[in-house]
């Protein structure tokens, strides 16, 4: 497995079992046409060598540039990195980052209740299966 540091691109930790985070990776991934993000579950081997405990399931991670960017940051970094017009949502880095941090947090402390979960981690299709790590 790469970290991530290795890899040559940025790699996204997600909730596997969130309903709204898997939709989330797959909004990146359909925005992503250079094919930089990788991505791994917060609940992989991968993310527990990388980040330590796995206690960090309340946050969306993004390692890029080597460094680890968590919650709201995360987010705007990784629509900063999108086709179109999203990285135009990088102009919301200018809020404070309690503030930002307080409405992802809102909706990461009702995202199960609001989207559903999954009984187990979201498995990508062959043709994506390059861009995750386990």
């Amino acid at each position: 497995m790469t970290s991530g540091a290795e890899g040559g691109g940025p790699l996204i930790l997600f909730d596997g079992v969130c309903n709204l985070c898997t939709a989330s990776v797959r909004f990146v991934i359909e925005r992503d046409s250079r094919r930089r993000f990788r991505f791994a579950s917060l609940q992989s081997a991968s993310a527990e060598r990388l980040l330590g405990a796995r206690d960090q399931l309340e946050s969306m991670v993004l390692l890029a540039d080597g460094k680890t960017y968590r919650k709201s940051t995360a987010a705007l970094l990784i629509a900063k990195r999108l086709d179109g017009a999203w990285p135009l949502l990088s102009l919301l880095l200018v809020i404070p980052r309690p503030l930002r941090d307080a409405c992802y947090d809102w909706i990461g402390r009702r995202r199960y209740r609001l989207f559903g979960k999954r009984d187990s981690c979201w498995t990508p299709q062959a043709e994506l299966a390059e861009r995750f790590l386990d």
